[in-house]
């Protein structure tokens, strides 16, 4: 079982320095993909976005990239273009601001004025962004991996106290028609007291009891609640890495819509606060599942 939070970090060497990824994702219903790079990497950012969109399904993921270090034996300036955009900046000082002063600082916010020697080809830039983001996507799996493995422990522990929660309750409801049938006995008796004209008609009273029986008997809802934590047992024993999240989640919703019946039909104090621990206890699953992929 795999966690949708995580962080993973590749990098690849590229000239003098190195292509460098970092993938940071946390949980999400969908995949909410965000790439994020310098402005000189148009090219490769593209790349980035269809690898990780193959190989990350689910979650809020947040791609960065950037180089790092020298990529070029050496920086040139290009002569002709700073010429060309600083003519372009006086002309217009001229035409706006005659008196005002042009620092040459301005010059730094021209695009591709420097460029580097050296530099390795496009080719080769796209082969090191694939190869980070190849490492930072599997860095970022390992690390779901540990936290999956690690979710899966405790809804497993929790699933095994449901069920202990279920057998509570089933043992505390086995007897619930005599009770139903002693407490309204006890009733009726206590209302005809002094009145020796009115007899008790046992025949009606089974009757009651048995139409009472049936409007909080929860035997089916056990029985589904006990089919509900199997399944989710199940899925949580399955090591084979493939997505569980929305699985749990919907089993997570119809053990909450049993436990909900349960509550309401149940008439036994006991049995109805093992009603409530068992919402309770779904109530953290859900919150826990969230987080499952």
């Amino acid at each position: 079982m795999l966690s949708m939070t995580g962080y993973g970090r590749g990098h690849a060497p590229l000239g003098r320095g190195s292509f460098v990824v970092e993938i940071r994702a946390v949980n999400h219903r969908f995949l909410d993909l965000r790439v994020r790079a310098d402005s000189e990497l148009t090219a490769e950012q593209h790349v980035l976005e269809a690898y990780v969109r193959k190989h990350v399904l689910r979650g809020r993921v947040d791609v960065s990239a950037r180089l790092e270090g020298k990529l070029g034996t050496d920086v040139v300036l290009d002569r002709a273009r700073a010429r060309a955009a600083f003519a372009e900046l006086i002309a217009l000082r001229d035409e706006l601001a005659p008196n005002e002063s042009i620092p040459l600082s301005l010059l730094s916010g021209v695009p591709a004025l420097f460029s580097e020697v050296g530099a390795p080809a496009p080719e080769a830039r796209l082969v090191a962004a694939e190869q980070a983001v190849q490492m930072a996507c599997a860095d970022l799996a390992h690390m779901r991996n540990l936290e999956g493995s690690a979710l899966a422990v405790d809804l497993t522990r929790r699933a095994a106290g449901l069920l202990e929660s279920v057998e509570k309750i089933a043992a505390a409801t086995t007897n619930q028609s005599a009770a139903l049938r002693d407490k309204l006995s006890a009733r009726l008796r206590k209302l005809l007291d002094g009145m020796t004209d009115i007899p008790l008609d046992a025949g009606r009273l089974e009757l009651e009891v048995a139409l009472l029986a049936d409007r909080t008997d929860v035997s089916e809802e056990l029985t589904r609640l006990r089919s509900h934590v199997a399944q989710l047992r199940e899925l949580l024993a399955d090591t084979g890495g493939d997505p569980v999240g929305r699985k749990l989640e919907f089993l997570i919703q119809e053990l909450g819509r049993e436990a909900n019946t349960v509550g309401a039909k149940i008439a036994d104090a006991g049995a109805a606060q093992h009603a409530l621990e068992v919402k309770a206890e779904l109530e953290r699953m859900r919150e826990q599942v969230q987080n499952v992929l």
